[in-house]
Parts: C-alpha cells; structure tokens; sequence
C-alpha cells in the first residue's frame, strides 16, 4: 500500500468506465467535514482553474480498524469512529496528523458483521455546542435491540465525550448478524438531518412505510423529531414521520449539492449498486419480499421493479455487473476543482476504486476512476469534503487503515 503523497493527472488518469444513466435493463431486470457541499468558502485566496487539475494523495494518519466516517471540528481537528466502538481524534487533516484516542462509553455496542460504531454527523453549531451525532447498533445484555442515533458532546480539551441525547432517534431494525446495518448521516442544506438506513436483510422491510429500514431519513437534530416538510408528516404512525424516501436497499452514502439536492449511493445485490438523485416521498423499488408473496429475502429482484412499481424512481446510475460496493459520498466544490467541480465523488468497497460522477439533472453523464486511487489503498468507505475543500477518504481493510487526504494541485 502506497503510503507517500502521490501527484497524478486527472486529465490522464480519470478512465472513463460508465456513462448516462442505467440501461432499462439494469433497472427493470435486476449509495464530514459533514457540512453540505456547496459550503466550503471560496475567497480570495482560493484559487480559481479551469480544466481538470492534478490530485495529489497525501497520508493523513494510519492505524486504525475500519474507520466508518469523519468529521472535520472547526478548529481542523478530525473525529474518527472506528466500527468496533473506538473513537480518535485527529490533530489535524495534513500529513503526519496524529491520533489521540477519544473517551466514550460504547458498552452497549454491537459490533457484529456489517454493524457497529457507524457514520457520524458534526452538528453545523459544534463551535457553540461541541455536540456530533453518531450511528450505532445498540445491545442491551445480550439482545440486540436497534440502529440509534446518539448525540454526544465532546469535552473542551478533546480527551472524552459524553452522550446528551440517547436516543436521539432508536428503533432503526436491526439484524444480530449486523448485515445491512446502513446508517450514514448528513445535514441537508436546511440544516436537517438525513440518514441512510439498510434493510437488514428482511424482505418486507423497505416497502414498509411504518419501518425506518430501507429508508432516507430527514430528521430534526435538536428533536429527534420530523423535519418541517416531511413528506409523510401527517401519517398517523410517528416512524413514518420521518420517512424522506423508501425502497432502498442498504444506504451507505448521503451527500447534498451546491443546489440543495441530495443523492445516495447504495449496495446491490449481485448486480446494480445504485446511485439516485432522491425526491421526496419517492419509492425506489427495492421489494424483495415481491410484495409480501414470497417469505425470506429474495435478492433475483431487480434493485428498482419498474414492472411491480411503475411508478418507481429510476436510478441515475447503475453498476450493472459487477458491482462496486458503493459507500460514502460527496460532492467536489470550490473553484480550485476546476472541471471537476460538483464532480460526486463515491468510494467503493469491493471495487476498490474512487468513482468520480458527473451528474447531467436528474442522471450521470459520465464516470471516471483516478488512476492513483484505483486498487492503490484497497477498499475506500467514508468519502467527505473538508471546510478546507480537501476530499477526506478512509481506508476499511480491517487493519492499519488509513485518512486519506485527497486536494488538487
């Protein structure tokens, strides 16, 4: 594993492996700096390309176990939570940061296959609060009971945190095994908070509208609570309240644009990870339980049934096959981007790679794979844009994984 920083050109390196949209037939016959992108602040000081420029790859700091996210602090310090249930902070997002590890009670924690200490959120008012919000699978004894969002408060000198909200929001399913556990968090541009959920793997799950599996959901971060506009807000069942869009599969990246729009990228079965462009109350055709017909989990489905839910929302793209084991997600923004700028960027898990897209309205135009970031570090999970505009990217091979710093040059 490459370890040095590495300069390469994009103009180059970024092989075009996919183009607009999904085929009918991968659809039909069948994914922080946490601050929406849009929010890192140009100025006069940032420079302004145009074409695509060079990337360079830069070492931040190594040693961890499946790190699932970060989360830039306002001061340039970086939270890290690892999947077993560690939390660290990092002292900077440059080369040779150092990690420190965080004090926090994770007792109740199930760390069990694809479950554990999850994604994480830094709360746009932190420098005021100094609050996050983490996902996590929750155990009581020896039952495992839910996916919950709790919300924490780090201590002034960094050392430890406290939960202040516990649950901010519980009752997400839950599979002992951990499979599909989802749970990525991000604020919208409104400042509600979204959050991918997985399906656990229960076949009747994501078309339940009274189930925050297989979901998006957009959530009020001082409540817990529904976020004003709710798309189901009047629904007499209060877990439907919170519901954004349904029929996901297992959810593992959020990111919102510079207009406010928010996509995901998602896992597939065997075929067609997902990246979609998300309107509220929208269904995205993932019914493996082909309408309560069939008992278990039947994955020969397509990912979007436009044959069972003519009304589905197609994807705005496809894997086909192979796929990729799409994760985290985030938009490119700032002028020293150049062409790439509102380029979504999504690791991959199995593919190893980084995809670069370039969204065209509701569709992707084109994909890209940076030659630096292809099979260089093994699988890549947490994908979030810095307040510096500098790409984060955390490394999920199980052992002395990485932060990743990624900036044009």
């Amino acid at each position: 594993m490459r370890r040095a920083s590495a300069a390469v050109a994009v103009a180059a390196a970024l092989v075009l492996v996919g183009c607009a949209g999904p085929s009918s037939e991968s659809v039909a016959g069948g994914g922080a700096g946490t601050a929406p992108a849009g929010g890192a602040e140009g100025g006069p000081s940032t420079p302004v390309r145009t074409g695509v420029p060079e990337l360079q790859v830069s070492d931040v700091a190594g040693g961890f176990a499946n790190p699932w996210d970060v989360g830039v602090l306002p001061d340039g310090t970086v939270l890290v939570p690892e999947r077993d249930g560690r939390l660290s902070l990092l002292s900077s997002t440059t080369a040779g940061a150092t990690a420190t590890p965080v004090a926090a009670d994770f007792s109740d924690l199930l760390a069990q296959g694809e479950g554990g200490l999850l994604g994480m959120v830094v709360h746009a008012d932190f420098a005021d609060t100094r609050r996050f919000t983490t996902c996590q699978t929750h155990v009581e004894g020896t039952t495992p009971t839910d996916v919950r969002l709790i919300t924490w408060e780090l201590a002034a000198d960094g050392a430890s945190a406290r939960r202040v909200v516990d649950p901010l929001v519980g009752g997400l399913p839950i599979n002992p095994s951990g499979r599909h556990s989802g749970c990525r968090p991000t604020l919208a541009a409104d400042g509600a908070l979204l959050v991918g959920t997985g399906d656990t793997a229960r076949g009747a799950i994501p078309q339940d509208l009274t189930s925050l599996g297989g979901k998006v959901l957009r959530i009020d971060l001082a409540t817990g609570g529904p976020a004003e506009g709710n798309p189901f807000a009047d629904a007499d069942n209060p877990a439907q309240r919170l519901v954004y869009t349904y029929g996901h599969r297992n959810v593992q990246g959020v990111a919102v644009d510079a207009a406010g729009e928010v996509w995901t990228a998602e896992h597939g079965p065997t075929t067609d990870d997902e990246v979609n462009r998300l309107q509220a109350g929208g269904n995205y055709g993932w019914d493996p339980s082909r309408g309560g017909t069939v008992g278990g989990y039947d994955e020969s489905v397509p990912m979007t049934d436009l044959t069972r839910f003519p009304d589905a929302v197609p994807a705005a793209w496809s894997s086909g096959s192979p796929v990729e084991a799409v994760s985290g997600a985030a938009f490119l923004s700032g002028g020293q981007w150049g062409d790439l700028d509102g380029t979504l960027v999504v690791g991959a898990l199995r593919g190893e790679k980084l995809l670069f897209l370039t969204p065209d309205g509701v569709a992707i135009a084109q994909v890209g794979v940076p030659a630096a970031l292809d099979g260089t570090y093994g699988r890549l999970r947490a994908v979030r844009l810095a307040p510096d505009g500098a790409l984060l990217v955390s490394t999920s091979n199980g052992s002395d994984d990485r932060i990743l710093r990624i900036d044009p040059v």
